[in-house]
């Protein structure tokens, strides 16, 4: 039969300076804050993970429907945009759209070559500085992440 004198104490880490006490409570609230501060950060990263997940795998479906909004934006450039498959473009752009998909590229702004990609060169006297001045293909950014630079036709500055 055991007796309570005989129950062992629990130990703990707690390093004791000479002429020092040591307050169990304290020890043992220093160690749930410190673990309530591990999990805190924890549960921020994992959603900070998820996150990125979530992103990275929205950004990879729009990159792979990027082909089809081109030939639709060329079929209503032909004027071969109309009726039910009208209706079905404007509704898949509407989509895309919503989801957070931004089409950018604009003829005569300047060339960027983080957000552009030059596919032709010419030199004009028109222009004072590196020019996007046709817009071969419009760029896509997702939330900030470039799924494709706009490919474009640039003229610098004559004599630069």
């Amino acid at each position: 039969m055991t007796t309570e004198s005989e129950v062992p104490q629990e130990v703990t880490d707690v390093v004791v300076e000479p002429g020092q006490e040591t307050d169990p409570v304290a020890t043992l609230t220093s160690d749930l804050q410190r673990l309530q501060a591990e999990y805190a950060n924890y549960r921020k990263r994992v959603e900070r993970d998820r996150a990125v997940a979530h992103e990275s795998a929205v950004g990879a479906v729009l990159t792979e429907l990027l082909a089809l909004l081109d030939d639709v934006d060329r079929a209503e450039q032909h004027g071969e945009l109309s009726g039910g498959f009208k209706a079905v473009a404007d509704q898949l752009n509407s989509i895309t759209s919503r989801i957070g998909l931004e089409k950018y590229g604009t003829e005569g702004e300047a060339f960027d070559p983080q957000i552009h990609e030059a596919l032709m060169h010419d030199e004009s006297a028109d222009v004072a500085v590196a020019t996007a001045s046709k817009i071969l293909q419009p760029g896509y950014k997702y939330k900030e992440r470039i799924l494709r630079p706009a490919r474009v036709a640039v003229t610098d500055p004559a004599g630069a």
